[in-house]
């Protein structure tokens, strides 16, 4: 009852003034959205299944049996969102807008069903240049380029998949868009000592930059179009302030990441590419974190911290059929260990997985306001296999020397109704 109060709390004000303002104007739009899906084996995963990274790692019973190889089914309606497009008066020649955008996912697993803020943002628009001020996706996530999967997560763990607080500056110059943000984490955190919070950024006093450059060119008389964009990011955490021995600690952890992306379009097909390198992609939905591999005040346990980093690539090919579609999606990852030996603790998704793949296709069927969307997913980890004294076959920087691979199919039907 709170939830749904705030949420008209939040919505009927925008209306009202809405009414009032002749020159402001808000259009709601989305989708209902019902998943049903069945797994294969048990899943590394959130909201009882829904956002899949990978599958569980064999475990064996006394009998030898593997207890994570039992399949599971369910059905969702959480992914159902709102949107909200927001105009208003311009401010001499500037146009301004704002958007809104929530879904019912949840802020966890216990929170499932929940209303949660997806996307809310500001934008002021001059003729070659903007700003956008708010919550929106992280900008190694390509808007412009992403993967076609019916599944929401969209190419995840393959890809960066973060919203965040930002602040974004925009310049054209013809074909190529030059955007500069600094930002922040609120949904998607990074691990830590103290567990997954934004408090380890927080604590940095400096935002995450983000320098991305694009240039798009488009043919509308022959539908042809081509878009190409690369990307980087500069992130800083300060993962305690104070050690074991309760001394103050001033030690950091920075993070550099990359990212490039291609995508060709004609009338009949689409064609995308997509290719990340970076550590301690964490907050991204990805393989890798930071662990410890130094000392750097052996009598205070001030310790030092070094990237775990990663490189993942993706294609997805398309048709473009208006009422039916199919598509292609394959995605692949590989954890490249750290630079440094790691001697403490790690702060590290998939420490003990060698790399990751899937492949997926899918049919897309719309009539109208309605939209039918069966897809076959393919999900392999390669996980570390532990030697005759029960350690992890890896070596001192965090890579697999040896390794067994373990894999799902996930069925899923999407059920859309577009409003």
């Amino acid at each position: 009852m709170n939830k749904k109060l705030l949420f008209f709390m939040l919505f009927l004000p925008i209306f009202t003034i809405g009414q009032q303002d002749s020159k402001f104007g808000i259009k709601f739009h989305g989708f209902v959205k019902s998943d049903l899906l069945f797994d294969s084996r048990q899943t590394v995963d959130a909201r009882e299944g829904h956002f899949l990274l990978y599958p569980v790692n064999e475990s064996l019973d006394p009998d030898g049996k593997d207890i994570n190889a039992k399949s599971s089914y369910n059905l969702l309606s959480i992914q159902t969102r709102l949107k909200g497009f927001i105009t208003g008066p311009d401010i001499g020649n500037i146009k301004t807008s704002a958007y809104i955008e929530g879904e019912f996912f949840g802020m966890n697993n216990s929170d499932i069903n929940g209303f949660r803020l997806r996307h809310a943002f500001l934008k002021l628009k001059w003729e070659t240049a903007s700003i956008l001020v708010g919550q929106y996706w992280h900008p190694l996530f390509a808007t412009k380029c992403y993967p076609g999967t019916v599944s929401f997560i969209i190419g995840a763990p393959f890809q960066p998949f973060s919203r965040n607080p930002q602040i974004r500056v925009t310049k054209s110059f013809g074909g190529f868009n030059l955007m500069l943000t600094a930002l922040s984490q609120i949904d998607f955190v990074s691990n830590g000592p103290a567990g997954v919070t934004d408090r380890y950024q927080r604590n940095s006093t400096i935002p995450a930059f983000n320098f991305k450059v694009e240039y798009e060119v488009k043919n509308k008389s022959n539908g042809l179009g081509f878009l190409i964009g690369a990307s980087a990011n500069y992130k800083m955490l300060v993962p305690t302030l104070v050690t074991d021995s309760l001394y103050k600690s001033d030690a950091t952890i920075s993070s550099l990441g990359f990212a490039g992306y291609v995508k060709l379009a004609t009338k009949a097909i689409t064609l995308k590419a997509y290719g990340f390198y970076g550590g301690d992609a964490f907050n991204l939905v990805m393989l890798g974190g930071y662990a410890e591999t130094g000392v750097k005040d052996p009598v205070k346990g001030i310790m030092e911290y070094s990237c775990v980093r990663n490189n993942s690539y993706w294609l997805d090919f398309s048709t473009n059929g208006k009422k039916l579609a199919w598509g292609l999606f394959g995605g692949y990852s590989k954890n490249l260990g750290s630079t440094e030996k790691i001697i403490g603790n790690e702060y590290v998704r998939g420490a003990d997985i060698d790399f990751l793949y899937r492949v997926s296709t899918r049919l897309i069927w719309n009539v109208e306001k309605f939209r039918l969307a069966p897809e076959i997913e393919y999900t392999a980890a390669a996980y570390a296999t532990k030697d005759s004294n029960g350690n992890l076959n890896r070596d001192d920087y965090g890579k697999i020397t040896d390794s067994n691979t373990v894999s799902n199919f996930r069925i899923l039907i999407g059920f859309f109704y577009f409003f």
